[in-house]
């Protein structure tokens, strides 16, 4: 990269709530504080990707940014479907992609397509590097002595930028509540063999037991690590079972070479968006960076960002209508993708681990059921049978995706 031009950075949101100004405000005063405005070595870009649907909100939820901001900001592009609309047209208008490769990629619900549209808008900006930021995630880490919460702010743009420029990806650590699995009192009920054997049918190669007992263990809350705090160390993100695992957020992404840029994809009504795209990493150089955001999953924390931080952080249990529907939805986005990752990943023993898993939640399901009295976990077992019924339909559109966002980025290159 020439020293003499200015490296274009972006910071990312894909996000349905109206809580994301005031992120964006934390981040922005953040890249201040660490200094980065200050030099003429970066351009700072916003671009937000929002759906209305999501919490009921309007347009001017996302677009009406503190005008102090746009001091530090040298460009914000807002994502709606009136811009969506006008791209596809423009997209087909060039025959670059039809109709149906359109919708495939831009045009439907869910997290992967409103990510896509980042991407896709911050190639065509020319940006050199985008950060993907969570609404719901804080610049902070949260540690703990034997009686109290220990905060430590972070630099969350200024340490992806001291180690992307080496890497396809950087993803940086989460701390707080990643995990919508709520505490369990264990009982005759729910014993802990049981809830186990649940969770292994549901979970992957990063959620799996031994992780959700440790953060059951504190309540539902994953503190962060010491050592990476301390020790400021990058290190390489290992293969496991075909994937590079990373998350959707504090995530970076090198756009220097377009070509080398791969797309998010998850199934119709799942999640998984970064597991999948962690399956296309193989040729990537993906680095794990030392800084944390706090995910306050239960949006139980929202005044953190105006200085209000807790001495204790509590119990997240399953005492409301609100923490246990959280929970449900995460159980079926997690069992709606797992057969098309397992597909992928490992379809030399697919047919076994399918039986396994329907053996396991057929066992553990209805004390799932007379614990939190709800007979609607019971779907669990219906989706997953629904998705592994589909799975070599979503295992095409999976390629499909690929193959199209390859057009969409050559085309951009020709017209560079």
């Amino acid at each position: 990269m020439q020293d003499s031009r200015k490296i274009k950075v972006g910071i990312g949101f894909a996000t349905g709530r109206r809580s994301f100004r005031k992120i964006l405000s934390t981040y922005v005063y953040n890249w201040r504080e660490c200094g980065l405005n200050n030099l003429d070595k970066y351009t700072l870009s916003l671009i937000v990707a929002y759906d209305l649907n999501y919490s009921n909100t309007r347009t001017i939820h996302y677009t009406n940014i503190k005008p102090e901001l746009y001091k530090t900001i040298d460009d914000a592009c807002f994502i709606g479907k009136t811009r969506i609309r006008n791209e596809i047209t423009n997209l087909i208008d060039r025959r670059v992609i039809d109709i149906n490769e359109a919708m495939l990629l831009f045009g439907n619900e869910g997290y992967s397509v409103k990510r896509n549209l980042v991407l896709y808008f911050a190639l065509k900006k020319k940006l050199d590097y985008l950060l993907f930021l969570d609404d719901d995630e804080y610049p902070l880490a949260v540690t703990k002595t034997r009686q109290t919460a220990l905060w430590s702010g972070q630099h969350v743009l200024k340490c992806h930028l001291e180690h992307i420029g080496g890497a396809d990806i950087t993803n940086g650590h989460h701390c707080g509540y990643i995990s919508p699995i709520p505490y369990i009192e264990f009982n005759d009920v729910m014993t802990e063999e049981v809830f186990k054997t649940f969770i292994e049918a549901i979970s992957n190669d990063i959620i799996n037991w031994d992780n959700i007992k440790k953060v059951m263990n504190n309540g539902g809350v994953t503190y962060a690590d010491t050592e990476v705090l301390i020790n400021n160390r990058a290190e390489e993100v290992p293969e496991i079972n075909k994937a590079k695992f990373i998350s959707g957020a504090n995530l970076c992404i090198n756009l220097t070479d377009p070509g080398r840029v791969k797309p998010f994809y998850n199934p119709p009504g799942a999640r998984g968006e970064d597991t999948f795209l962690s399956t296309s990493l193989k040729e990537h150089k993906v680095i794990r960076v030392p800084c944390y955001t706090f995910h306050d999953g239960f949006s139980t924390y929202q005044h953190i960002m105006d200085g209000v931080l807790p001495i204790n952080l509590r119990y997240i249990r399953a005492n409301s209508d609100r923490i246990i529907n959280r929970f449900y939805r995460a159980c079926v986005g997690w069992v709606r993708y797992k057969p098309l990752l397992l597909y992928i990943t490992q379809r030399e023993n697919y047919k076994a681990r399918m039986a396994d898993i329907k053996l396991k939640l057929e066992s553990s399901l209805p004390n799932v059921c007379a614990y939190f009295k709800r007979n609607e976990f019971m779907n669990i077992l219906r989706e997953f049978e629904r998705y592994q019924f589909n799975v070599e339909k979503h295992y095409r559109q999976f390629n499909q995706v690929q193959q199209i966002w390859s057009k969409v980025i050559n085309h951009l290159m020709e017209n560079a």
